[in-house]
This record gives structure tokens, sequence and C-alpha cells, in this order.
């Protein structure tokens, strides 16, 4: 099963490395990390993660994920990246999405008439697509799931897991990597926080 993770300047790392533990679990399973170039592509605090393919040597996929971070925007007006995500989405049994990485997907007409969502920060600009948004957690539609910020990229790898192998396997991924969150506050969605919290982040 090949697993395409698509890299680019100031992603963020846990929208990668969170479903990377889950889906390399997956049996038979190849990730590849592609990026327009075969090079190191860092998030905004300095992390290096290196594509070992570039996207003019892959053509399909079993599986295309594409993560979220500041550096989405710039993507969003690269043809040669959403050139090459709708042609590997042509291929794929499933593409996904972890957090503003939804924009990109919306962006390539994907996600046209579907459900989806994002992190709650970007959102609105989801809206200014064709799509429904929806305050999930993550959600599919058709063979497309897109999840909200971040963290939620581990909850979409778990999900889909369980479409793929079975609700025991993914079970088994979830209890693997001790996925059993138990943060000491209650705040990780904006309606759960204090105004004078989420009034920091305006």
């Amino acid at each position: 099963m090949k697993i395409m993770i698509l890299l680019f300047d100031n992603y963020t790392a846990l929208d990668i490395v969170g479903p990377y533990e889950v889906l390399n679990k997956l049996p038979n399973s190849e990730i590849y990390l592609v990026g327009t170039e075969k090079r190191a592509y860092k998030d905004p605090y300095g992390l290096k993660i290196f594509a070992n393919s570039s996207i003019d040597e892959i053509s399909e996929a079993d599986i295309l994920l594409i993560p979220g971070g500041p550096g989405i925007d710039k993507l969003l007006k690269n043809k040669e990246v959403l050139d090459w995500i709708r042609k590997i989405d042509a291929t794929t049994k499933w593409t996904v999405s972890v957090c503003s990485g939804s924009l990109l997907l919306a962006q390539t007409g994907l996600l046209d008439g579907k459900n989806c969502t994002t992190h709650w920060r970007r959102k609105d600009q989801l809206r200014k697509f064709n799509v429904t948004v929806k305050d999930e957690r993550y959600i599919q539609d058709g063979k497309y799931i897109t999840s909200a910020g971040v963290s939620a990229g581990i909850d979409m790898a778990l999900y889909l897991a369980s479409k793929i192998a079975g609700d025991q396997v993914a079970m088994m991924f979830q209890l693997a990597i001790e996925y059993d969150p138990k943060p000491p506050f209650d705040c990780g969605s904006p309606d759960k926080v204090p105004k004078e919290i989420l009034d920091r982040f305006k």
C-alpha cells in the first residue's frame, strides 16, 4: 500500500508525524515523503523532515495525505502542486488531509460539494470554497477524509486504519501508541475555552 505524504516548508510537524506513526503500522504499507524537490523541509521552528521523493517521480498512490501549516497558503497558488494532487487523487483509494491541508484540497476542486473540516482558525477561509464546513474532529465524504487541527490527524489516521484493516486492528494501533489523551484542561476547541484565552488568538 503506497502512502504519499506531501511535504512543504512551514508545515505543522504533528500533522505529519501523528498520522505517519499510525499509518506506518498498516500491513504492507510504504510511506513516501514527497516534496517538489528531494530536500529537507522545515517547520516554523526549524524541525527538518527530508523528502525522499519528488512529485515528478510519483504518479500514483493508494493514500494521499495533505498536512497543514502556515506554508499551505503559499501552495494555494502553486500550479505544479495543485496539478500533481489532482493527478494522484485520480489513482487513490483515499485522499485525506490534516488541519489546513483541506484548503489545498479545496483549491484543487476535489472537495467541491463535499462535507469537510479544518483547524478552527481556518474555517472561515475554507467556507469561501464550494464546500460544507462541519464542526467535527474528522469527517468522511466518499473517499475524502478531512480532520480538524493538528492533533486531530491522529484521530483521522486511526479512523482511516479502521476503514482499511478493520476496527480491531485500528484498536491495536491505538493501544500500541498509547493514545489515551487526558489533557490537563478542557479547552481544546474554541467553544470550550474562556473568552480571555480565545481573544489572545486575534
